[in-house]
C-alpha cells in the first residue's frame, strides 16, 4: 500500500508531467496508432492524472477505462471532468487486479516503467490486464522493452570526492581517502550520466515483448556481458610537467538505462525473453542501430546519449585500479526486480586475472552489487 500511498502525491505526477520526453513520445505513440485506437475500446492501466487517457480520447477512442489505485484517481475524475470527457473516459479507483470491467478491450496502454525498468515497475499489472481484457491481435503501448548496462567512468566525481582529501583548507587529510574511496563506492544512485563517462557499447541486459511475456519471467534475469573501453584519457605526471601518456580511462562503475518501443501487433517480431540468458557474443552493439530497424515506429529512450527523462539513469558505483586496463567479462543476475526488495548479483573479472570475485546477493535495490577484480 506504501507504493500507491506514495503516487497519491502531487509532486510525483508533476515531475512525470514535466518530462517532456516522457509525455510527448506518449502522445505521438497515439496519435501514430490512432487507426488502431479511433473507435476502439482503450485501458489506461495506472492511470495517474488520466493525461494518456485523454489523448486516447483525443485520438477518437470511443471509451477509455483509465484505472489507478492510488488516491490520484480521485483528481483524475474532476480533470476528466473539466474537459468534458466524462461521456468517453470512465475512471476506476482500485488494483487493476480488482477492479470489474465488464468488456474485453481493444487497446492496453501504460507507463508501467520503473528505475532500470524494472524496478518497482507495474509490468506484472499490465500483463494481468492482457490476459483478462485484451482482445485476440489487441495493441499494447509500449510493446517493447530493453534493459542495457554499461561499464562508466566518472574522473570528475572521483577527484570531487576522493582527492579532495589531499588538502582541505591547508590541512593534509590524505589518511581521510581510503575511508572516502570505501564510502564513495559504496552507494548507488539515481542520476544523469553523460554519454561521454560511457566507455564501450551497451549490453542488452534483457527484452521484454509485452505481447508476450509472463509474470514468472520477470522474477530472475541472467544475462552474460563482455566489454573493452573504447575511451582513453591523458595523464600528466605532475601538475608543472608537460610530458604525460595516454592511458585506458578508468572504471568508475555500470549504469544501467531502458529503452521501450511503440509498435503495432502487426509489426512485433520474436525477441528472446528476459529470463532467458544472452549470447555474449551478441551483446555489445552500437543502439543507434537498434533505433533504425524498420518494424520500430516510435521509441522512448533513457540512455546517456539521449534527452534527459526523469527515470535518469541507474549507476552503481565500483572501486578500480586506474592503472587497469578495462578489458572485463562477467554475469549479472537479479531477482524480484517487481518487489520493494529484491537480490542482486553482477560479477566482473578482468581478461588478465584468473579467478572472478562474486559478491553476496544482497537484499535491497540500493544494494546492487557490483564487484570487480580481487586485488
Amino acid at each position: 500500500m506504501a507504493y500507491f500511498k506514495a503516487y497519491s502525491h502531487i509532486g510525483v505526477h508533476e515531475e512525470m508531467l514535466k518530462d517532456h520526453v516522457r509525455t510527448n513520445t506518449y502522445r505521438n505513440a497515439i496519435m501514430h496508432h490512432k487507426d488502431l485506437i479511433s473507435g476502439k475500446v482503450v485501458l489506461d492501466v495506472g492511470c495517474g492524472t488520466g493525461v494518456l487517457s485523454i489523448f486516447c480520447a483525443f485520438a477518437g477512442a470511443t471509451r477509455v477505462y483509465a484505472v489507478d489505485a492510488s488516491d490520484i484517481a480521485l483528481q483524475a475524475m474532476e480533470i476528466v471532468r473539466e474537459n468534458e470527457l466524462s461521456d468517453k473516459v470512465i475512471v476506476l479507483h482500485g488494483r487493476i487486479e480488482d477492479v470489474e470491467i465488464e468488456e474485453k478491450v481493444d487497446v492496453i496502454i501504460s507507463e508501467w516503467m520503473g528505475y532500470m525498468l524494472l524496478y518497482e515497475s507495474m509490468l506484472g499489472s499490465v500483463i494481468f490486464a492482457r490476459d483478462k481484457w485484451l482482445k485476440p491481435g489487441g495493441l499494447i503501448l509500449p510493446s517493447h522493452a530493453s534493459l542495457y548496462l554499461a561499464p562508466i567512468t566518472n574522473s570528475h566525481r572521483y577527484q570531487d570526492s576522493i582527492y579532495f582529501w589531499r588538502d582541505v583548507y591547508g590541512i593534509k587529510m590524505s589518511c581521510m581517502m581510503p575511508l572516502a574511496k570505501q564510502c564513495t563506492f559504496m552507494e548507488p544512485s539515481v542520476e544523469t550520466i553523460s554519454g561521454e563517462n560511457v566507455l564501450t557499447w551497451p549490453t542488452v541486459v534483457a527484452q521484454v515483448d509485452c505481447y508476450t511475456i509472463q509474470a514468472p519471467d520477470l522474477e530472475t534475469i541472467t544475462a552474460a556481458y563482455k566489454f573493452t573501453s573504447m575511451l582513453q584519457e591523458v595523464v600528466y605526471f605532475n601538475l608543472w610537467s608537460p610530458r604525460a601518456m595516454i592511458v585506458p580511462a578508468p572504471l568508475h562503475g555500470f549504469a544501467f538505462w531502458f529503452d521501450v518501443e511503440f509498435n503495432g501487433p502487426v509489426r512485433q517480431k520474436f525477441k528472446k525473453q528476459a529470463s532467458q540468458p544472452l549470447d555474449v557474443n551478441m551483446q555489445n552493439s552500437n543502439p543507434s542501430n537498434k533505433k533504425k530497424k524498420a518494424d520500430v515506429s516510435i521509441v522512448l529512450s533513457t540512455a546517456p546519449e539521449d534527452a534527459p527523462t526523469h527515470w535518469q539513469q541507474y549507476w552503481r558505483p565500483m572501486q578500480s585500479d586506474p592503472a587497469d586496463e578495462v578489458c572485463n567479462m562477467g554475469h549479472i543476475a537479479l531477482e524480484g526486480l517487481q518487489h520493494e526488495s529484491c537480490c542482486a548479483e553482477i560479477c566482473t573479472m578482468n581478461t588478465s586475472q584468473h579467478e572472478p570475485y562474486y559478491a553476496p546477493k544482497l537484499s535491497n535495490m540500493a544494494d546492487v552489487a557490483v564487484v570487480a577484480d580481487v586485488p
